[in-house]
């Protein structure tokens, strides 16, 4: 008896150990093909892949992008060979599909996106992958009370990134044991060794001290793997980690662990003789591999519950700020859409979203001063179906821009909202005020972006990007102003607000946000003299209401002027001459065009130009510089 469950212990290690080289010869054979990509680093965690995805994971290979499988995100994204070699072993396409790697035509590219069903969010930028994860393991432990486990790959040199220690941090904090990473530390980076190198102890000693579990195995082993998996399993109460010890390059003779050789694909001559030795390794028991059982899926959140309620601002009464008018929405949201969850960079209580959290407490996440880590969290929030809302000043969604990038990418359902923008922030100064958020957003893909001017439009807003599909930004501001619309006033996503309108119009004055009011002060100074323009409240920046604009520049004596509290690159500005660029129109930027000092808000508006008299300026200068 004991030398049967020996040999049938050996045989259950066999499968796995064989199927890693498979992964090794499936991602050089890629890779040579594609004449680039990283077959080292794929081979350093064949190993590891190969425990996982032929003996940990539950997932339906013929239905790669189930909600019921297990979740397995590729930190090191540029070992996509790898993950896919893993579906093609797995079954779930043919393998030859894995020699259109990076080909302009294949879905199979160099880093992995959602185009394909198995990739939740799209990674390669480093450090990103672990966020992303959380969100998801967050998702199914508090919100879908799901069975899944989450599975992350990462590797060593990404442990540089500060994202990655906002991320553990926050999987510690919440407890959250259906997450687990595995590091591989092959302890070479791209141009030189890493920082720890093979020093085990001491990644294990900072991630105990960051409150996981952390093993530390070989990670050529695949006992020790599978005995490691099977611990993280076991524990309650916290997150674990798999620090995997391996060599870059294993298995492939004169090329394990030398430097040199990152992103390297083989040349011909060298990848056979690779295989060859590969091959060798290979007798066979790595066939009939079944799929393990899927966990039963969760519970997705229900149905809208009805409308969302109008706002009960009023004309001519009490003036409200904009990211109020946000917040406020949101709120009314939170009583009728239950997918709608909420996140903020502790400042909810300028922000607002403190109504939310109010309303929906089990669905407000704090993110604390880690805006890398909130922004990934929201992004596995909505790779599950959640809608997150992001909220934060403008100014520090920028130190998050990368991950908001790699959101785009991955084209994920999230609502950006950045409060406190432009000047008008007033006495805070330069570091608070967000002056570049709308060209940050705009450059984005497949982006929509708002800029509400009232109370009401930003509530209005905020139910719009909440219904529309997609990644959204919602631009709003720390002053109260006056209420411009009631709360039947209907708007539209790619449609502005004419504000001002007479068929002698000689100017079009085109504003949004705070610039809005210093656009209708002077029309009413211009009128006096008997000077009409029209005035438009831009609202939706991307996309832009380029036929009304035409329109308007077109009965307005052709000359527009721009006032927006932003940068002068990238702003609304940038956006209007876009859409008018086939007109035979001139145009005035009326912006932000150096770095801004501490004041109060007015003061601030009129020392930067951006103010009502510096709008009368620019009308009146270019009337008397037109030709009769």
């Amino acid at each position: 008896m004991p030398s049967q469950i020996a040999e049938s212990k050996s045989t259950s290690f066999d499968l796995p150990k064989e199927k890693a080289n498979i992964l090794r010869i499936d991602c050089i054979e890629a890779t040579t093909a594609a004449g680039s990509g990283h077959p080292t680093s794929c081979a350093s965690a064949a190993e590891i892949a190969s425990v996982l995805f032929f003996q940990v994971m539950r997932y339906d290979p013929s239905k790669p992008g189930s909600r019921a499988n297990d979740v397995f995100v590729l930190s090191k994204g540029h070992a996509a060979p790898l993950l896919y070699a893993c579906w093609a072993e797995a079954g779930a396409f043919p393998r030859n599909k894995l020699l259109t790697l990076r080909k302009v035509d294949s879905d199979f590219e160099g880093h992995p996106t959602p185009r394909l069903p198995f990739v939740d969010v799209a990674t390669g930028s480093l450090g990103q992958g672990l966020s992303a994860a959380v969100g998801m393991a967050l998702h199914l432990k508090k919100i879908e009370n799901g069975g899944q486990r989450v599975y992350v790959l990462a590797g060593d040199g990404e442990s540089a990134e500060g994202s990655m220690w906002e991320a553990a941090q926050w999987a510690s904090l919440h407890q959250l044991d259906n997450l687990c990473l595995t590091i591989d530390i092959n302890r070479l980076g791209q141009s030189q060794p890493t920082m720890l190198e093979h020093h085990l102890e001491t990644y294990k000693m900072r991630w105990d001290a960051f409150g996981w579990k952390a093993i530390t195995v070989d990670g050529h082993n695949v006992e020790e793997l599978i005995d490691a998996y099977e611990a993280a399993k076991q524990t309650i109460g916290r997150p674990c980690v798999v620090l995997a010890r391996t060599l870059k390059g294993k298995g492939f003779p004169g090329i394990e662990d030398k430097e040199g050789w990152h992103g390297k694909a083989l040349d011909k001559e060298t990848a056979q003789k690779v295989i060859a030795h590969l091959k060798g390794e290979i007798h066979g028991a790595s066939s009939g591999w079944e799929p393990k059982p899927t966990a039963p899926e969760g519970t997705r959140p229900g149905p809208l519950k009805g409308r969302m309620a109008k706002s009960s601002y009023e004309l001519n009464g009490k003036s409200v700020s904009t990211r109020k008018g946000f917040a406020d929405g949101l709120a009314a949201l939170a009583k009728v859409d239950p997918r709608i969850v909420a996140i903020d960079g502790d400042v909810e209580n300028s922000t607002y979203t403190e109504e939310f959290q109010k309303l929906a407490p089990e669905r407000f996440f704090e993110g604390y001063i880690a805006e890398q880590n909130m922004v990934g969290m929201s992004m596995g929030l909505a790779a599950r179906g959640s809608v997150p809302f992001v909220a934060t000043f403008a100014s520090f969604l920028t130190r998050a821009f990368d991950f908001i990038r790699m959101a785009a990418i991955s084209k994920l359902n999230i609502k950006f909202v950045g409060t406190h923008v432009g000047i008008s922030i007033g006495e805070d100064g330069p570091s608070q005020m967000g002056l570049e958020d709308l060209a940050m957003m705009c450059a984005e893909p497949d982006f929509t972006v708002l800029y509400p001017s009232d109370a009401t439009s930003a509530w209005k807003a905020t139910g719009l990007i909440a219904e529309h599909s997609g990644p959204c930004y919602l631009r709003t501001g720390r002053p109260d102003s006056p209420i411009l619309y009631d709360s039947d006033e209907q708007f539209e996503i790619g449609k502005c607000k004419v504000l001002r309108k007479n068929h002698r119009d000689k100017a079009l004055i085109v504003a949004g946000g705070v610039t809005i009011f210093e656009a209708l002060k002077a029309y009413d100074e211009l009128a006096k003299q008997g000077i009409l323009i029209r005035v438009i409240d831009l609202f939706s920046v991307k996309p832009i209401d380029r036929e009304e604009l035409k329109t308007s520049a077109r009965e307005s004596g052709s000359h527009v002027v721009v006032v927006e509290d932003h940068y002068e690159h990238g702003g609304i500005g940038d956006a209007v001459l876009s859409a008018l660029e086939q007109e035979p129109v001139r145009v005035t930027k009326l912006t932000v065009r150096e770095i801004p000092r501490s004041g109060k808000a007015a003061e601030l508006i009129r020392k930067y130009g951006i103010s009502a008299s510096d709008i009368v300026k620019a009308v009146k200068s270019a009337k008397q510089n037109s030709k009769p």
